[in-house]
Parts: structure tokens; C-alpha cells; sequence
């Protein structure tokens, strides 16, 4: 399904209810029944969140851009709301989301900030304590159009990129996903299947994911879109597949960031500034537009 004009992500009066009205929730919804995903990109300077809006303006394409809450601690959130108007300002569908919100300082000043969506990070509480804290963010949060997505289980990179706790206990379990949405309200779900936040072991992502569970999850939750964290070493095959398993945003930190890193390393001593900047944007927009031709399907899109 093409998003075909800006004006269909603006609230109007044919779509003035929540969350209908929401950027990242028409992003999301679009792709669901377009058949595609969407990247959600990791961008820790201006570096990035120029690379995502070209890249989305190249391929016709709908991204996300994320940030996390070091950003707005360190960059402030005037920085953080030259990155809204930015997105929102683009030809295509940008959407900026905060993600892993932990804190609760970092919650509050997120609420004020006109992200179009956050992640509520409260996987670490028990299952009833993350419920109540999400439930309770989702209600501030929702009455002024931001949307809210949240983890349940959670999975640490130990030693070698091994698991620090026993998987079976922190999975999520598709029963308790369907209890924990009708229970909260939240918008999107990461669940945890085996993926891992940081390094994969032996064996890669294809020997820990429990794709079987995933698909479990997707059917108790048909109607919300699932969220896949931990990517570092996905194939692109593997994106690929996990589409049918429900999942319509993909986290992209490393894959599609690698390039520019080593660009930006190799050349700090050798460029001025200016030209250092200019082209290392382009080779992040280059990353950026190959995972959105030939990974996601999402370009063409907007």
C-alpha cells in the first residue's frame, strides 16, 4: 500500500482520532498492508538523521528515525526538536521515535517533547509491574498523540554474545503478550524470541531465534505491529523472512551504519571538516537506501 501524499500523515479532519492520526502508527499500518517493513534508524548525531531523510527521499521510501535518550541529555532537546522538524518537514513519511526510555526523568521529559512515538522500556520489572508502568505511560502519553511501544522479556549479549540468563524464563509468551496489550493499550510489542541486544554467539542469530514462538506471538496479536530489537549480524535474507512473522519495524543500528563509521575513522586526519561531513553522509545514505531497495521492499512506498 503506497502512502501517497504528506497531507494522508497530517491530522485532518477525516482522521482527527488517535491513534489514526499518528505518524509512526500510519507508517506501521501502511506497511502492514503493503506486505513490507520499515527501517527505524538508529541516529546519534545530525550526521545521521541527514542520511535518513535523503535516503527516504531517493527511494520513495517511509523510515523512522530513532534516538535514544543519551541524545537528549547530551544534545538537549533543542537538538531533539531540529530532528522532528526535520523528518516532519521531508516529502516522504518520517517518523522520529525515542527508544529504550528507562528513566523516569528521561520518561517525563520525553512526553513533553513532540516525538511522534516512544519505546517504554520496563522489561527489567516483573510482569505486573511492567504492566502498571506501562499502562500508566500509555495513557499520558497517548492523550497527546504519542505512541507507545514496549518490550516484554528481555534478552542481555553475555560473554561471546551468549545469554546472560536462562532464555526459556524471559521469552515472551504469546498468552501473556495478547494479556499485556489488552491490559496496557500499547500501540507496538517487542517481544523476545531469542534475539539478542548486542553480539550473536555461535551460530548467529539463526540458531538463537525461535521463530516458531514468534509466529505465536504475531497470531495471538494479529492487529498490533511487532518490533524487532537486536539485529547486529541479521542477514538480509533473515530480515527478509521475518516480514510473515508480524514484523513490521526493524530496528537498524550497526547494518546500516558500519560504513559510515569506518569512512568517518579512515579519514578524520585527511578531510576538512566540511567535505569529511558531506561525504560521510553519503556513504550512511548509501547503506540506508540499499537496506530500503533490496531488505525491507520498502522503497517505492511513499
Amino acid at each position: 500500500m503506497r502512502i501517497s501524499t504528506m497531507a494522508s500523515l497530517c491530522n485532518s479532519s477525516a482522521m482527527d482520532t488517535f491513534p489514526q492520526n499518528n505518524r509512526t502508527f500510519q507508517i506501521l499500518d501502511a506497511a502492514s498492508k503493503g506486505g513490507y517493513s520499515v527501517g527505524a534508524y538508529n541516529c546519534y548525531n545530525d550526521d545521521g538523521v541527514i542520511a535518513v531523510i535523503r535516503a527516504a527521499h531517493t527511494c520513495r521510501s517511509p523510515a523512522i528515525i530513532q534516538i535514544f535518550p543519551w541524545t537528549i541529555r547530551f544534545q538537549g532537546p533543542h537538538f531533539v526538536r531540529y530532528v522532528i522538524e526535520a523528518a516532519h518537514s521531508a516529502n516522504v513519511p518520517i517518523a522520529v521515535h525515542l527508544d529504550h526510555c528507562i528513566e523516569p526523568d528521561d520518561v517525563k521529559t520525553a512526553l513533553d517533547l513532540p516525538f511522534d512515538s516512544v519505546m517504554i522500556d520496563a522489561s527489567t520489572l516483573g510482569p505486573e509491574e511492567n504492566i502498571i508502568k506501562c499502562r500508566e505511560i500509555v495513557q499520558i502519553a497517548n492523550a497527546k498523540g504519542i505512541a507507545i511501544e514496549a518490550e516484554m522479556g528481555r534478552i542481555e549479549g553475555g560473554e561471546d554474545g551468549l545469554p546472560s540468563v536462562d532464555m526459556e524464563t524471559i521469552l515472551t509468551q504469546p498468552n501473556l503478550a495478547r494479556a499485556f496489550v489488552k491490559e496496557t493499550g500499547v500501540q507496538f510489542l517487542a517481544p523476545a524470541f531469542g534475539n539478542i541486544h548486542g553480539k550473536y554467539g555461535l551460530g548467529g542469530p539463526e540458531a538463537s531465534w525461535r521463530l516458531d514462538l514468534l509466529m505465536d506471538v504475531h497470531n495471538a496479536i494479529p492487529q498490533i505491529p511487532l518490533v524487532l530489537h537486536g539485529t547486529h549480524g541479521v542477514s538480509d535474507e533473515l530480515f527478509q523472512k521475518i516480514r510473515k512473522y508480524g514484523i513490521l519495524k526493524i530496528n537498524m543500528n550497526r547494518t546500516v551504519r558500519n560504513e559510515y563509521t569506518d569512512f568517518v575513522a579512515q579519514n578524520a586526519a585527511k578531510l576538512e571538516l566540511t567535505e569529511l561531513k558531506m561525504r560521510g553522509v553519503e556513504v550512511y545514505a548509501k547503506s540506508i537506501e540499499r537496506v530500503m531497495r533490496h531488505v525491507l521492499g520498502s522503497a517505492g512506498k511513499a
